[in-house]
Order: C-alpha cells, then sequence, then structure tokens
C-alpha cells in the first residue's frame, strides 16, 4: 500500500528527528539486505580498481629449478634486467619461481616434495606461465629428455642472429626422448629400457659466463627455454642481457 505525501513527510520528519544510533538501527530494520548488497558491491569495485591499478606487467615467467640464489643474484636476475631493457621495476616485473626441486631418484624424505614440484612445473608449463629455467645437471637432463627446451641455437638466430657466435661456447647440448618404453618398464612387461632420442642445443651454462662470474655457484648451471613459451622475444632480450 502505496503512502500519502502527508504520511511520506511525517516519515521523513521523525527520521531527522532520530540520534545517529535510532538512524543506523532503523535502516538496519528496514534496508539491511539492499545496505549488504551495496557494501559487497562496494567491496568488489574496489578491490578489482585496487587490483588492477597496482598489478604489475609480467614480462617474464622464470623458475629455478634445483637452483639456490641468493638475495643480490635474485635482483640482477629480475629487477635489474627489468630496468636495463628500459622498463619500470614498479610497472614491469619477472615473475619468479623458486625452491622447485626435481629428480628422477630423490631422497625418500623428499620424494613428496619432488613430485609436488613436478606438478606444479608441468601446470606452470601448461598454462604458459614459465618462459626460463634455470637449472643444475640433474634437472637440465629432466628437461632435455621430457622435451620441455627449446633449440637456443634457432631462437637466437631467428630473434638475435648477432648473439648466436657469440654465445656458442655457452651452448650445450643434450639429448630429447622422442619415445620410449618406459611406461612398460613400469608395468613389468618389457626388461631393457629403449627409446628413440635427438639431440638438441637447448641451454646456455650462465655459469661460465663473465656476467656471473660472482655468483657463487659451485656446480655448473644452465639456462633453458621452456619450449611453448609465447614469450620468446623477452626470453632472447635476457639471453642478451646476461651475455653482456
Amino acid at each position: 500500500m502505496s503512502l500519502t505525501p502527508e504520511e511520506k513527510n511525517a516519515r521523513k520528519e521523525a527520521f531527522r528527528r532520530m540520534t545517529p544510533a535510532g538512524k543506523a538501527e532503523y535502516l538496519l530494520t528496514y534496508y539491511k539486505f539492499p545496505l549488504v548488497m551495496l557494501t559487497i558491491i562496494l567491496i568488489i569495485t574496489i578491490s578489482g580498481i585496487t587490483r588492477l591499478v597496482t598489478r604489475k606487467n609480467e614480462l617474464l615467467y622464470l623458475a629455478y629449478v634445483n637452483v639456490a640464489v641468493g638475495e643480490d643474484l635474485a635482483e640482477q636476475l629480475t629487477e635489474t634486467f627489468v630496468s636495463t631493457i628500459g622498463e619500470n621495476p614498479k610497472r614491469s616485473v619477472v615473475y619468479t619461481y623458486s625452491g622447485i626441486y626435481i629428480s628422477d631418484d630423490p631422497a625418500e624424505e623428499n620424494h613428496e616434495y619432488s613430485y609436488a614440484s613436478k606438478l606444479k612445473v608441468l601446470a606452470a608449463i601448461n598454462a604458459k606461465q614459465m618462459d626460463i629455467v634455470l637449472l643444475n645437471q640433474e634437472s637440465y637432463d629432466i628437461f632435455s629428455q621430457s622435451g620441455y627446451l627449446l633449440d637456443l641455437s634457432e631462437l637466437l638466430e631467428n630473434q638475435a642472429p648477432e648473439l648466436l657466435q657469440k654465445a656458442a661456447p655457452h651452448l650445450s647440448q643434450n639429448i630429447v626422448v622422442l619415445d620410449d618404453n618406459a611406461v612398460e618398464i613400469e608395468l613389468g612387461t618389457a626388461d631393457t629400457y629403449k627409446a628413440e632420442t635427438r639431440t638438441d642445443t637447448n641451454a646456455l651454462e650462465i655459469s661460465t659466463l663473465p656476467s656471473m662470474k660472482n655468483a657463487g655457484f659451485k656446480e655448473p648451471v644452465y639456462l633453458g627455454i621452456i619450449a611453448n613459451s609465447p614469450r620468446l622475444d623477452q626470453a632472447a632480450a635476457y639471453i642478451s642481457y646476461l651475455m653482456q
């Protein structure tokens, strides 16, 4: 039933005379649902605007696999690269995955961690959110044999031919498994492992680069580029940066 103009004016006058506590109680009693909905909408809107304003442009996704880096080196591998290519570190970033450990034969206490790391790597690769990986020898062998890595000689020839000759002494070759009977071996239906393989030039040994002489690596460290990376131009720029 609609109110007459006189009734509406009377209610407005009554509301005006209420104390602040009384007004709050009145609004909560008669307008609780609309107020709750309005609050939710405001929170969602403000959160969305905040994320949009503060979100950084992710230039590259970098993963440390079986490799530990200190704070200074991490800055050199991320923020300094961003600045060097003329981007603003406040607006652009190299996103990093750290603490990833994978092994074909992990110790018993590391087995679950290695399995979880493999799942994380696969998820990131499938989502095309992993571009560059820093690897020790064991993880390099695993990534190469699994076919995860791009042939760097082809990349440099296409993206940065002027770097190919300079990078040549630091390029590394490894085996890529095209087909094998690993499943049959695991199921016990075959006794001898057989595989069809090829050899690719799919890593750069960065631990031998002049720019990495103070990195403190105690073993060879390799840089590989994930084969399905959609950011190959930035990946080539990253290699160029490390070669300086």
